[in-house]
């Protein structure tokens, strides 16, 4: 016959885990997870005791943190033992400096142990979080992005081009076609989503193509808009990109990046900017047999982005597989922006405008448009279609425009205008050291002159500026009493020395 300890819940009557006194006895029982069973007086023990360790715990770190004479530490030590060996006695435990190891060490993790009756009782973090002499630790909170695509907020066309010429010189054509466009796009999303007009005209997507010579300033122009508009901004390179099934990266990852840039917020996400840089580079190939991969079939592949579509992304990866998980993006309300060098666009463009070459007044040389800066200005459907892009693909970006290649003065313009110029940026970091750092206009003409001749755009003034402030770096740090440095014409040249004053 079995006996009636093991009769917990299988019809006859319960027990007390703790005392093992009937329900009949003790009156009804609490259950507690993971189906235990206490009377009312051993569950006020328990919580004696956990308050007991609390109490304990506190003292321990307020006398950690207050220094005491040796005499109080002494007889606080002789009372604690005291305490511990009367709890010890009471719960029936043998060892009562055991129990009170055991309470004190009993963290597994999850919360304090507290021994009773042979059981041991896990108080959880949350728990102790109770107790109003512990303070839970505050998250630090994270700083939420303001809304700025609603559309009583989105700043006009004109703002955001005085925004952009805070930061770009020049380009003045392409920020307002900059300008007018998205504040055009962000117009149309939120129409879209506004119940009232859902029913309405239905506004087509303007997708940008820039064209412009290397270092003029497309990705920069990208990235200020992005930032001033505070959008998710994914920035790709379109040499990657492949078909389908070979080697490389798909289509898709494109907006896989703007989802991880959108922290993998997909409403987020879809409100964003795309910028496909080098977009020159998936020109269809001439003369060539074998299948075009990386250029022809990657423009039909992004059709559909551009055109908007609901398409399947790989999150935190480039290409689909099966560990990777998937989601759902619709591109419809996606700005995309593509950018591209074009080298050698500006012969097929002279090549048409010298076609109906003539005699006469209205006829038209074959250098005449040899050193105009605006050629790229006068691009069309046509010259593009002969360059490589297919008509599919340039139906998409029904917005064209060109930069203009930066001459001397707009460099010297870059180099102490824009918020972020880049002598301002050395400038902060000399001041760092307590020096001042100047440059005249000699230095200034002869920095503009050579960026002109290396025919590399904006990113030359960077390189020169290292090499002749590289020494300049390396030795001020060494003489505390250097106050101001004056950079001279003569110093970038190579003909003579910086101008240094000391401190008074």
């Amino acid at each position: 016959m079995a006996d009636d300890s093991d009769k917990k819940n299988n019809g006859e009557e319960r027990f007390c885990m703790m005392c093992r006194r009937p329900e009949s006895e003790v009156g009804p029982l609490v259950t507690m997870p993971p189906g235990l069973t206490l009377c009312n007086h051993c569950m006020q023990d328990m919580m004696n005791q956990a308050m007991r360790l609390f109490q304990h715990r506190n003292e321990t770190t307020d006398r950690r943190n207050k220094p005491e004479s040796a005499e109080d530490d002494t007889k606080k030590k002789a009372s604690e033992e005291n305490d511990s060996s009367a709890d010890a006695s009471k719960s029936g435990d043998s060892n009562p400096s055991q129990t009170k190891e055991d309470g004190k060490t009993g963290n597994n993790g999850d919360g304090f142990g507290i021994p009773i009756g042979g059981l041991r009782f896990i108080i959880p973090e949350m728990m102790q979080n109770n107790n109003p002499r512990v303070k839970p630790k505050k998250k630090p909170k994270e700083e939420e992005l303001p809304d700025v695509m609603d559309i009583a907020n989105l700043p006009v066309p004109h703002e955001i081009k005085a925004r952009l010429d805070e930061y770009v010189i020049g380009q003045e054509h392409a920020k307002k076609v900059m300008s007018v466009a998205v504040y055009n796009h962000y117009k149309r999303v939120r129409r879209q989503e506004e119940e009232a007009f859902k029913d309405d005209v239905v506004i087509e997507k303007s997708n940008m193509l820039m064209i412009g010579p290397t270092g003029c300033g497309k990705t920069y122009l990208v990235q200020t808009l992005a930032r001033l508009l505070n959008v998710p901004l994914a920035i790709t390179d379109a040499t990657s990109l492949t078909e389908a099934g070979y080697i490389g990266d798909d289509v898709e990852s494109v907006l896989s990046k703007l989802l991880a840039a959108a922290d993998n917020d997909v409403e987020k996400a879809e409100h964003g900017i795309v910028f496909i840089d080098e977009i020159d580079k998936i020109a269809k190939k001439k003369n060539t047999t074998s299948r075009d991969v990386s250029g022809e079939s990657v423009q039909q592949g992004l059709l559909k982005l551009l055109e908007g579509a609901d398409v399947e992304v790989p999150v935190g990866a480039s290409s689909k597989n099966a560990m990777v998980p998937q989601t759902t993006v619709n591109t419809k309300n996606i700005l995309f922006i593509c950018g591209g060098a074009f080298p050698g666009l500006d012969e097929i463009v002279k090549t048409r405008l010298t076609k109906s070459f003539t005699m006469g007044f209205n006829s038209h040389l074959k250098d005449s448009f040899d050193d105009d800066p605006d050629l790229l200005s006068k691009t069309t459907m046509e010259d593009l279609r002969e360059y490589g892009m297919i008509p599919e693909f340039i139906g998409r970006l029904p917005m064209v425009f060109a930069l203009r290649g930066l001459d001397k003065e707009a460099m010297k313009r870059i180099l102490t205008e824009p918020k972020n110029a880049i002598l301002k940026q050395y400038q902060k970091l000399l001041a760092m050291d307590e020096v001042k750092l100047l440059f005249d206009d000699s230095a200034l003409e002869v920095i503009a002159e050579e960026a002109v001749r290396r025919d590399t755009g904006a990113r030359a003034l960077r390189s020169i500026i290292e090499e002749f402030m590289l020494d300049i770096m390396y030795e001020i740090p060494k003489d505390d009493t250097i106050g101001t440095v004056t950079i001279t014409g003569d110093y970038i040249l190579g003909k003579g020395a910086p101008v240094i004053e000391m401190r008074a």
